[in-house]
């Protein structure tokens, strides 16, 4: 997408309130986004949930409008966001970006049906009461972050084979800090490896994060699911390979920006099926009768180019298993 292009359709938002005042049948979605238009517009996220409405029928502009709303990185002006969002009488919220935006839009209402997108498990967020029957006004697509974490800690252990201590970042402010860390270090118990926790909220935070890396001598890092380090993934990327720490993420987008690894699944992808949910809602079904989509598309990146700056052999186990090298 071309950046006028980009520009305009937001400007364009700005007339969108007149639009439905004179096509009163036409429904309006509220998009709650912890990033920033630039960031959205850098990655295929946004055009990959107009794709998923248009299979359902919803075109943006032609049956269908979108109040945009983002929090340019923080987290504290969601609650805001999502009540003005709710004030409006949208017909539905598509809370994507983490469990944050979720979470507030769960906070500003009761009745109107809520699509989110989060890595975190939605039943202990509270989000829903179970995946096979949410139960409430939200549902949506677990990207099961927190499944993964095991296979993340084998991958870049796979790469560093001497690993013996390694560190994971970890985002102090999020909802599901406490249970992620827990995650990691089940993870590590089996393996006789030292687990260094290492805490940031802020791009200054992650800055020193680093440096602590060092003075703990950790020789690889895990970085959080947490959306924040998705938004922060180039200052994490160079971090990475200033410190010269192989990094794996949990995001394409990061191998793509120069980092070493990632394994998750593909934004694009859970994006999309938010789209259709969001446009199956439109149709008239019901949050609480549509089961919460675990993550069908999960994807392993490798950078080979950063590997070898890095100084590290590639097994040929690694190369065959990843779903892209890139070179």
């Amino acid at each position: 997408m071309r950046r006028r292009d980009f520009i305009a359709g937001f400007a364009g938002t700005m007339a969108w309130p007149v639009l439905v005042r004179a096509q009163p049948t036409m429904p309006v979605i509220g998009y709650l986004n912890p990033g920033s238009p630039a960031e959205v517009e850098a990655t295929d996220v946004l055009p990959a949930f107009r794709r998923g409405l248009a299979k359902v029928g919803y075109v943006e502009g032609r049956n269908v409008a979108i109040e945009y709303r983002f929090a340019n990185k923080d987290n504290a002006r969601l609650p805001a966001l999502a009540k003005d969002l709710a004030g409006r009488g949208v017909a539905v919220i598509a809370a994507v970006g983490g469990s944050a935006p979720a979470l507030a839009a769960k906070a500003a209402s009761t009745t109107i049906p809520i699509v989110f997108r989060t890595g975190a498990d939605p039943v202990r967020l509270g989000l829903v009461a179970s995946l096979n029957r949410p139960g409430g006004n939200l549902t949506g697509i677990s990207a099961i972050g927190h499944l993964l974490t095991g296979k993340r800690l084998e991958l870049i252990r796979e790469l560093v084979p001497k690993l013996s201590v390694v560190a994971s970042l970890i985002n102090q402010a999020s909802f599901e800090n406490e249970v992620e860390w827990k995650d990691f270090e089940t993870a590590v118990q089996p393996l006789g490896i030292s687990l260094v926790r290492v805490e940031a909220s802020t791009p200054a935070e992650i800055d020193r994060a680093f440096g602590m890396l060092v003075e703990k001598q950790a020789q690889a890092l895990l970085a959080g699911d947490d959306a924040f380090f998705y938004f922060q993934r180039e200052q994490l990327v160079s971090l990475a390979a200033r410190y010269r720490v192989p990094t794996i993420y949990h995001a394409r987008e990061a191998v793509e920006a120069g980092g070493l690894m990632s394994y998750g699944q593909n934004n694009s992808d859970g994006h999309r099926r938010a789209g259709v949910y969001t446009g199956r809602i439109l149709k008239g079904e019901r949050p609480a009768d549509l089961p919460v989509e675990q993550a069908t598309r999960l994807e392993m990146l490798l950078n080979r180019k950063t590997a070898r700056t890095l100084g590290l052999a590639v097994p040929e186990t690694l190369l065959v298993e990843a779903d892209e090298v890139i070179e």
